[in-house]
């Protein structure tokens, strides 16, 4: 029996598990359709906005559905039905996070990922100001929703394929959010928190370390150019206890490089954490401080070795008082943007 050879190289679609997306053509609503197409329009409408999630016949929107038949309704205008209805509202907003709800909007209706931090503070404005119903007409509204979908193409999921002007980091988070072509955005084994927060307030794929020295690093955490020199002071040990004392210094740079790069991480998280904090205090109240490299010192050029050694371990103490200080502070600004959504909206 013959076979198909497909060289995974020529086929990525398949390696991402996005094949079945890739290979879908867009459902579009024809002026000549009959009743079997609009059925099947019906359908796509629920199983994008309702990402892909199960849906009995007794929870159909009978009403919009029959309106969307008699052609008093466009396919975007179905769309705004569904989206603001008490069905997707109870399984996309009431019971998520803040932000994971606009997330999930982004993917439902405008077929992507957000592009950046920025898009999320804006939605949740609206969501402050005007309340649900305004924040879904602010997507089926928009420039892109009308460029990307018009009247009556059913949205679809686009944003994992890369595009000239979109950055790379939608594209990644896009996948993170698909979760395979057979997944249900009502899956509660994986919770209703947020998924893309903190990639997108670090402005990279989460958990993806970008190419930075470790010079950048430091001045980055604080905001100075005073490093500790990694380059070890004496070139040839001349006993055993100074070769000890290299090796000890080399492990402590090491040390030292992971633990400033644990705080550059932090550092967003914690200054929003502080920020809360400040809130809270009274005012002039300057207990909470900034995280700063006060009291860290780094020896002199030409010091001994085993100065080296004391001024790096009081730098390791200095930095692991500080990570611990910024993942309090990181905990408390994490649990904010995470927080759950208030029942004060209309």
């Amino acid at each position: 029996m013959p076979t198909t050879f497909v060289n995974p190289v020529v086929n990525p679609a398949a390696n991402l598990g996005v094949s079945l997306f890739d290979e879908t053509d867009p459902v579009y609503l024809w002026e000549s359709a009959s009743e079997a197409d609009i059925e099947i329009v019906i359908r796509a409408v629920y199983r994008q906005i309702l990402g892909n999630a199960h849906i009995m016949e007794s929870e159909r929107l009978a009403v919009p559905e029959s309106q969307l038949r008699q052609r008093e309704f466009t396919v975007r205008e179905f769309v705004r039905q569904v989206a603001k209805s008490e069905l997707y509202r109870s399984r996309f907003f009431d019971p998520c996070s803040r932000y994971r709800a606009i997330e999930l909007n982004f993917k439902h209706l405008l077929g992507r990922a957000p592009h950046h931090f920025e898009e999320m503070r804006h939605h949740s404005a609206i969501l402050d100001q005007a309340g649900f119903a305004a924040d879904i007409d602010s997507y089926i509204d928009s420039d892109e929703y009308q460029t990307a979908f018009g009247e009556n193409i059913v949205p679809y999921c686009r944003g994992y394929k890369t595009q000239a002007g979109q950055p790379m980091l939608e594209f990644t988070n896009m996948l993170q959010l698909l979760g395979g072509a057979c997944s249900s955005d009502k899956d509660l084994t994986s919770g209703n928190k947020a998924r893309l927060t903190r990639a997108l307030i670090l402005n990279r794929a989460y958990g993806i370390e970008p190419s930075r020295s470790g010079n950048d690093i430091l001045s980055e955490v604080f905001g100075s150019g005073a490093q500790p020199s990694t380059t070890l002071p004496f070139s040839q040990p001349s006993s055993g206890a100074e070769y000890a004392l290299q090796q000890k210094y080399q492990e402590q740079a090491t040390l030292v490089a992971a633990l400033q790069s644990q705080l550059a991480e932090l550092r967003p998280f914690a200054s929003m954490g502080s920020a809360i904090i400040r809130q809270d205090q009274f005012a002039g109240d300057t207990s909470i401080a900034p995280l700063t490299s006060s009291g860290i010192r780094v020896a002199p050029a030409g010091s001994t070795l085993q100065r080296q050694v004391e001024e790096q371990e009081a730098l390791i103490a200095s930095l692991q008082e500080q990570l611990a200080e910024a993942r309090s502070l990181a905990a408390i600004g994490e649990a904010r943007l995470n927080k759950w959504r208030r029942r004060t909206f209309f």
